[in-house]
């Protein structure tokens, strides 16, 4: 690995972080958006539940053409490189998100409404389904081993400044009279979008290939069809990946998405203390995940990934019972523990844990198929999972707190699995690992 000045390690970094700060922060205002807005002005119905269903439905909907978006855009990554990719993954959605902005309601062109929102909607799935590991393996194919736990969960802060970003947009705009912001508050944010795309475009543009890619290709080791060999060879790591997933992303989405209808609608907070509680948490995760990066190059990845799991597991009923409590306060500290401090060590060491199981000529791949399959079958259900517990138990949140425990579990069986394949040697820069 060469090393690298300090010029060369800020812009890639930045590269990493910023083009992944901007494609969450397109994907996560949708999210937003479907719990306060698009059930309102997209999917009318007369039963507000099954409104909300629709919506939520919709943002599941995308979690499921993530995995074909992280198949299209990783085979070009596997192919012709990590940077190309990012540039069109970046392109694909900020244009998805732009006209979403623009987007007609239901009152003024009927059904076609949703249904060019749900294929705007599939084409941000698309985009950040190839996203992630783009952004990923830039970061963690420039780092020295023996800090590849820190580059590795930058591009993971991308996820919480996203959210941060459009929670923070979201809550100035909620500002506004509750009419104009039905009207066209709600807007302004998409449309602003493609002010960071342009400037994210520019950041990536000064970037090289990265150096492991380029020695695939000098060494003529690039793959026909990198979906072929990660399945015929990889399958176990992805079944891997797909498994360790599951703890991070849907408890991730029960504490930012879920509570915002849940806690304004059922539990009678208002909608401002609720986002401010998801951002105040997201500032604080974003900070602490590149220390938990950081921590896993000495003491391990597996060893904060496990710990973060169990914290998850046990903090399930505390949760629910500190926000049934009436008390904003208690919201914000519940958001806090969950969402800003347990899930930090899990977040942080996902990616760089994922990439050291693959090996390069289909790392791309592997990674992006593992993850995005394991995003769509927790994530984008577990805020319609959710929904449909509490309307089948009369509104108790112990079925849902199972669900989250029920999370935990599977990915403690998956992380299991991973024995030595990919603990590294942290303190002596070394990896070991089957591949």
């Amino acid at each position: 690995m060469q090393q690298l000045d300090k010029k060369t390690t800020y812009r890639v970094l930045i590269a990493s972080l910023v083009g992944s700060s901007i494609e969450w922060f397109d994907y996560f205002l949708y999210g937003t958006m479907a719990a306060l807005v698009f059930n309102q002005l997209f999917f009318v119905n007369e039963d507000p539940t099954v409104g909300l269903l629709l919506a939520y439905a919709s943002f599941a909907l995308s979690f499921f053409i993530r995995p074909f978006g992280g198949i299209i855009f990783s085979h070009i990554g596997d192919r012709i490189g990590r940077k190309k990719t990012l540039v069109l993954t970046l392109s694909l959605m900020g244009a998805a998100t732009f006209a979403m902005g623009i987007l007609p309601t239901y009152q003024a062109i009927g059904v076609a409404a949703p249904i060019i929102l749900i294929t705007l909607r599939l084409i941000q799935g698309l985009g950040i389904g190839g996203e992630w590991g783009g952004a990923l393996l830039l970061a963690t194919e420039y780092a020295p081993p023996e800090r590849r736990g820190f580059f590795g969960s930058i591009p993971q802060m991308g996820v919480t400044i996203g959210m941060v970003m459009g929670t923070l947009a979201l809550w100035l705009m909620s500002l506004l009279p509750e009419q104009q912001f039905m009207s066209w508050g709600w807007r302004v944010p998409f449309i602003f979008s493609a002010l960071l795309v342009v400037f994210g475009l520019w950041i990536r543009k000064g970037i090289d290939e990265t150096p492991e890619f380029k020695e695939v290709q000098q060494k003529g080791e690039i793959p026909k069809l990198p979906i072929v060999d990660t399945l015929r060879y990889y399958w176990k790591e992805v079944l891997i990946t797909i498994g360790a997933k599951v703890v991070e992303t849907a408890p991730f989405y029960i504490f930012s998405t879920f509570i915002v209808s849940y806690a304004t609608s059922t539990l009678g907070f208002s909608r401002s203390a609720v986002l401010g509680s998801v951002m105040v948490s997201t500032v604080i995760t974003t900070i602490l995940i590149p220390i938990m990066g950081s921590l896993s190059d000495r003491i391990g990845r597996k060893k904060l990934y496990i710990a973060g799991t169990l914290a998850m597991m046990a903090f399930a009923f505390p949760y629910f019972w500190m926000i049934h409590q009436g008390s904003v306060l208690m919201l914000v500290l519940a958001t806090i523990i969950g969402l800003g401090i347990i899930w930090a060590p899990i977040t942080a060491v996902l990616g760089t844990m994922f990439s050291e199981i693959f090996d390069a000529k289909v790392r791309y791949t592997g990674v992006s198929l593992g993850y995005q399959i394991g995003a769509a079958v927790a994530g984008g259900t577990a805020p319609l999972v959710a929904t449909a517990l509490l309307a089948s138990f009369d509104n108790s949140y112990v079925p849902v707190a199972l669900y989250i425990m029920f999370t935990a579990v599977v990915s403690l069986i998956a992380i299991w699995a991973v024995k030595s394949r990919v603990e590294p040697t942290v303190i002596t820069g070394k990896m070991s690992s089957a591949k």
